[in-house]
């Protein structure tokens, strides 16, 4: 490849646009695997029927998701537009790998609740936030102490799936253990600003708008990393959000500890929030907002593992 500068123009313009480093290390990831696949040829001498090559290879030979091909698609793609302002249009003639239906993995309450005994401190708050609240995994790692309102019983999500925010509501059972948890934080950011440290990262240009609200206490995460780290955008040492892998890996012992037969995840607590909620008669638009569907129809799936099943069928060999 003749541009060694490519990649860094477009780490340049997604951080100008304010993406998640999340983000960036997925389109990072698939401009790369797309430059390989053409022997390292430059993008500017690639065609539009070059990027459908790419794309039916991932559908037909790796055999990858639906999701995962359209997360390569949105990659190349940004890549063509912002970048090199190039842009190639429809991808006509793509093979699109077959989009599956699949119903969400859903804890009965005592499976649940088997699932949260399995679970001690730190891990189990968030896992009750988790199902408490209907809170996605990355959700619950970035809310901050602010974002906690005990008056109100309610959390105020930031900037969830489509940079939306919402309320949901905080759960009576965890105020008690809230409370002690935003203590244990109040004393690691004091510690923190005598050692000479205590910021937090603050999104897009809030840092520079407001620059002592980095180490404001309402600021800080509310389960914050227990070691100060490098930021990889900005260079500066702060104390980033618990890593959302150790979590997962606890519910996952969790799980089999419980013996719970069941494919069950952290996400699976969201889902169970909502279809709980259901069983308890809330109307599906509430759940909707709860769960920050941006559509009803994502909600009504889980209309479909109620334990009446969706049409309230009664089997005829139960008659």
């Amino acid at each position: 490849m003749s541009d060694p500068k490519l990649l860094q123009r477009v780490r340049q313009k997604v951080r100008f646009l304010h993406y998640s480093i999340r983000t960036e290390n997925a389109y990072i990831y698939w401009i790369v695997k797309f430059i390989r696949f053409h022997n390292l040829k430059h993008p500017e001498s690639l065609s539009a029927q070059d990027v459908q090559v790419f794309l039916n290879d991932l559908a037909n030979r790796v055999h990858v998701a639906s999701s995962t091909q359209n997360q390569a698609l949105n990659a190349i793609s940004f890549l063509y537009k912002e970048v090199l302002a190039k842009p190639f249009g429809q991808m006509e003639q793509v093979q699109w790998a077959k989009k599956s239906r699949r119903l969400p993995v859903v804890l009965s309450t005592s499976e649940v609740n088997r699932l949260l005994e399995q679970l001690k401190g730190i891990h189990r708050l968030m896992a009750q936030l988790l199902y408490g609240s209907g809170l996605r995994l990355m959700e619950c790692m970035r809310l901050r102490i602010k974002d906690v309102d005990f008056k109100l019983n309610q959390l105020v999500v930031r900037s969830g799936k489509g940079d939306h925010d919402r309320i949901s509501v905080l759960p009576d059972q965890i105020k008690k253990p809230l409370m002690v948890q935003i203590n244990k934080v109040r004393m690691q950011h004091q510690q923190d600003l005598s050692d000479g440290f205590g910021m937090v990262y603050l999104p897009n240009a809030l840092m520079i708008k407001f620059p002592n609200a980095a180490k404001e206490f309402g600021w800080q995460y509310l389960f914050p990393a227990a070691r100060l780290s490098i930021d990889p955008i900005s260079g500066v040492c702060r104390r980033h959000h618990f890593a959302e892998s150790i979590l997962q890996k606890q519910v996952r012992l969790a799980v089999r500890r419980a013996g719970i037969l069941k494919p069950a995840s952290c996400h699976s607590l969201r889902h169970s929030f909502a279809t709980h909620l259901l069983e308890n008669g809330y109307d599906i638009r509430t759940v909707q907002e709860l769960l920050g569907h941006k559509d009803v129809r994502t909600t009504m799936i889980y209309t479909h593992v109620l334990n009446k099943g969706s049409l309230a069928v009664r089997s005829p060999l139960d008659e």
